[in-house]
């Protein structure tokens, strides 16, 4: 438990001031939103959940009964991009992360991800699964002419073999979507279940759901703010209504422990579209939720 009030405890995730890189756990932040489509501004989504992060060190998570600042962890700042270049941004992230033994990403908009994934395929030598969450696919041939972009980052992931399609599931979908990427996407072996399937189901159920979609190897996460609803979480470059609930995603998610997680991210969280810093509470939330998962 802090002894220091939260609003001067120093600017790490959950105030930590350990930068160790060789830690268990590494906290870092990608500071980068040329990916995006839309609304820009996720390049200041790690410095606003680090500072939200600093409501939840006020004791154990309940769920479990674990407090996350006990592992062996560390925050080691941010990774700087390659300024105005996609593709060497990328290059340098999936550098900086394969030298990480379980990173917890704070992103930057979701094209993060394919370096992270590139990265946890050069350190473990296989493809993984994955779960993820979101209100899009994110399996679009390309962006408006560019490959290389939030909306494609699946696309790569599967083409490039980094992500085993019949251990892959995406939770919370619903936006606007050419039919032939949707078909192409199942047509992989991707399961899909839409926002409106688990509102009408329950955590329990769709947490099952996942772990019988992922099991049997590494898994890795994803998730992205949008996957939240629009009131939940209105700091994000892409909302979409009709989306999960903050109390969906954590439910369903410490449901999911005792699988082989090898990491983590949550991105697109953009803090000037943010009211009262919810957005970026429910992304340090989730990244504490998914650390409450070790021991």
């Amino acid at each position: 438990m802090a002894t220091t009030p939260t609003f001067a405890l120093p600017a790490g995730f959950l105030g930590i001031t350990r930068g160790d890189p060789a830690a268990r756990f590494v906290v870092a932040g990608f500071p980068f939103d040329l990916g995006t489509t839309n609304r820009a501004g996720a390049r200041s989504g790690p410095a606003a959940i680090r500072a939200a992060s600093r409501m939840l060190v006020d004791g154990d998570n309940p769920a479990v009964w674990r407090d996350p600042a006990r592992l062996d962890l560390a925050d080691i700042g941010d990774v700087a991009p390659a300024l105005g270049d996609i593709a060497a941004s990328l290059a340098r992230f999936e550098d900086q992360a394969a030298a990480f033994r379980h990173l917890v990403a704070l992103g930057g908009d979701h094209t993060i991800t394919l370096a992270l994934l590139r990265a946890q395929v050069r350190r473990l030598g296989r493809p993984v699964g994955l779960v993820h969450f979101d209100a899009h696919l994110d399996t679009w041939p390309d962006n408006f002419g560019q490959s290389l972009a939030h909306g494609s980052v699946f696309r790569h992931a599967l083409d490039e073999g980094l992500v085993e399609p019949r251990r892959m599931v995406q939770v919370g979908i619903r936006s606007p979507v050419a039919r032939e990427i949707h078909a192409w996407t199942t047509g992989q072996g991707v399961t899909i279940l839409d926002a409106e399937s688990v509102h009408l189901s329950n955590p329990a159920a769709v947490a099952e759901r996942i772990r019988a979609v992922v099991a049997g190897g590494p898994v890795y996460l994803s998730f992205d703010i949008d996957a939240l609803d629009p009131s939940q979480a209105p700091g994000t470059g892409t909302p979409e209504v009709g989306g999960l609930f903050t109390w969906q995603a954590m439910s369903i998610l410490r449901r999911l422990g005792g699988l082989d997680w090898v990491g983590m991210d949550v991105v697109e969280v953009a803090p000037a579209y943010d009211v009262a810093e919810i957005t970026a509470l429910a992304a340090a939330s989730l990244a504490w939720q998914y650390l409450s998962l070790f021991e």
